[in-house]
């Protein structure tokens, strides 16, 4: 089976550092958010800033940095940006030993990881791309994927004991350590790395928006990333008013809304196995397209949430449809994104589809919190999912351009 052969030991290294910092990313799953409420006595609008402004005000700061980026050696960059992860991190615990922990230490916390994330992502599609051989790249996202949805489904339940046990601060101190480990394990993969080829002049600042101009000059890239912007943008927005309405209306307690979102998640485990064997029997273009359609049709079913019994099971039968035809998707994705850009503008590309993604999700979750509270969760949540219907009408619709390898690199920007 293609799933099951080695990718050698330079990128078993990396799938362990990825693990061990995803494991440590979902343990601490709304540890911010947990802390501002029971530590700071925030309310539920300094709540959704540190949820919104985090991610939106990150990604804008790691945009600079893509060009940066682009011209060295990833390896040395994701170290980098695993261990300042590290480092703003354990600031947290360090001031709530010592009483001085406030809500504005939080939010530039939340700033500084969200920036470092997207700089390390980026960059660490370069070294997947340069480390692993093409037709083996699909194989190598699958495992990715397998494992965020493994430590999707274990992690925020065993996050939330620690902090039951040891205290409030308990797995923000386990996910930076997960970061120092992570740094460890990319060091000990070894072996040479490509020098990137620096340009004559120096960055510009159209350079800034390289990556979005390849994006949108693409035929199926273009198509690709408004859907997926959308779609996870919808998706996200809902989480917040299903909180309300399964907690606060309907009455399930914390631990039957964290079983209902755990459990499915064995669907992606399902879809990212399926994901390659899919691939090779029908195409990469009609996968994307089943899956892509798929996955929108089943959120407009958590408006009809009810209690008791029936409705958490309609919340778990909802959550494991979407999540495995997401196991499907992403991988597919990821790999033709990354097959579909050239060298010299991954880390410029992944940036600017990353950075969009998170601002785009932050500004959507916080007006469908203003649509919640005006018109009430369940109708909001009926909204987001009526919309997500009409996502796959931005898919791509050719399937000539994704049998094609990657496109030939183009010209230099002229500013």
């Amino acid at each position: 089976m293609a799933g099951g052969r080695s990718l050698g030991r330079r990128f078993g290294w990396l799938w362990g550092a990825y693990a061990l910092s995803t494991a440590g990313t979902w343990l601490a799953f709304d540890a911010f958010a947990l802390i501002a409420v029971v530590v700071l006595h925030a309310g539920p609008a300094q709540v959704a800033l540190l949820a919104a402004a985090g991610p939106a005000v990150g990604a804008a700061v790691s945009v600079p940095l893509g060009p940066w980026v682009e011209v060295r050696r990833k390896r040395p960059v994701m170290i980098a940006m695993d261990l300042v992860r590290c480092a703003v991190l354990l600031s947290v615990p360090v001031a709530f030993a010592l009483g001085r922990l406030g809500f504005g230490q939080l939010l530039l916390v939340s700033v500084a990881v969200a920036a470092a994330d997207i700089t390390f992502n980026a960059a660490a599609g370069a070294f997947l791309k340069e480390l692993v051989p093409g037709p083996d790249l699909l194989v190598a996202n699958g495992r990715f994927e397998a494992t965020s949805w493994t430590a999707s489904m274990v992690g925020p339940p065993l996050g939330g004991a620690a902090i039951g046990l040891l205290g409030p601060v308990t797995t923000v101190v386990a996910d930076a350590v997960s970061y120092l480990l992570s740094a460890a394990g990319l060091r000990a993969i070894g072996g040479p790395e490509k020098h990137p080829v620096r340009p004559a002049a120096r960055p510009r600042a159209g350079d800034l928006a390289a990556g979005w101009r390849h994006i949108m000059a693409d035929p199926i890239l273009r198509p690709l990333f408004l859907h997926t912007v959308a779609f996870n943008a919808l998706v996200m927005a809902g989480t917040p008013p299903l909180l309300v309405l399964m907690v606060g209306d309907l009455h399930f307690a914390p631990w039957q809304y964290a079983l209902a979102f755990a459990v499915p998640c064995a669907g992606g485990l399902l879809g990212s196995r399926l994901a390659p064997r899919l691939v090779a029997r029908h195409g990469r273009h009609r996968v994307l397209r089943a899956a892509g359609t798929l996955r929108a049709c089943w959120p407009l079913g958590l408006a009809f949430t009810g209690p008791g019994a029936p409705g958490l099971a309609l919340v778990m039968v909802v959550e494991f449809g979407l999540i495995t035809c997401c196991g499907v998707f992403n991988p597919v994705l990821a790999t033709c994104r990354l097959e579909r850009t050239p060298p010299d503008r991954v880390t410029r590309t992944l940036s600017a589809w990353s950075a969009t993604a998170k601002a785009t999700t932050a500004a959507v979750t916080a007006l469908w919190g203003v649509l919640a509270g005006l018109t009430g969760p369940r109708t909001a949540l009926a909204l987001a999912g009526a919309l997500l219907l009409a996502t796959p009408l931005l898919l791509p619709r050719r399937d000539h351009a994704l049998a094609q390898s990657a496109p030939r690199a183009p010209a230099p920007d002229g500013g």
